[in-house]
């Protein structure tokens, strides 16, 4: 497991139009995250959550040219509706980082009826890796958005 607080890390912001208890919802309840928890373009035929710290939880995304991409982690802190801090894999794709786990944080702050989500993930062992994270995140985070 790398040491989050070493390598490479991304810091993604995003506005949501609701509530923090529905964005934390969004988040954390497998039907929601099936609605938007993958990049534009890709469906979410799989979402599994077990909500508890060392619960885990796995997400299945599928490209438009069949290609599957599973996120799986487990469950560090879960302060609701606040934050969230997970670990993440890859199981398909060792050379994204799929062989080491890297830590995400998601924060959710009330800004007069919406939210503002702050998404780090750090922990990457190359750059490059954080830089292709970063795409992906601000597509799914846009998606989440779009959802309200």
């Amino acid at each position: 497991m790398t040491n989050a607080s070493a390598g490479a890390s991304l810091r993604v912001v995003q506005m949501v139009n609701a509530p923090r208890e529905r964005v934390f919802d969004a988040w954390t309840t497998p039907e929601r995250l099936q609605a938007w928890c993958a990049p534009q373009g890709m469906d979410i035929p799989l979402a599994e959550v077990d909500l508890r710290v060392g619960g885990a939880f796995r997400i299945r995304m599928r490209a438009p040219d069949g290609a599957v991409h599973t996120a799986t982690g487990t469950y560090r802190e879960i302060d609701r509706p606040g934050r969230l801090v997970f670990t993440w894999r890859w199981e398909e794709q060792p050379e994204h980082g799929g062989s080491t786990d890297t830590i995400v944080t998601v924060e959710l702050h009330e800004r007069g009826g919406a939210t503002e989500v702050i998404l780090r993930h750090e922990g990457f062992p190359e750059e490059a890796q954080a830089a292709e994270h970063t795409k992906g995140w601000t597509s799914i985070l846009e998606r989440l958005g779009s959802e309200y």
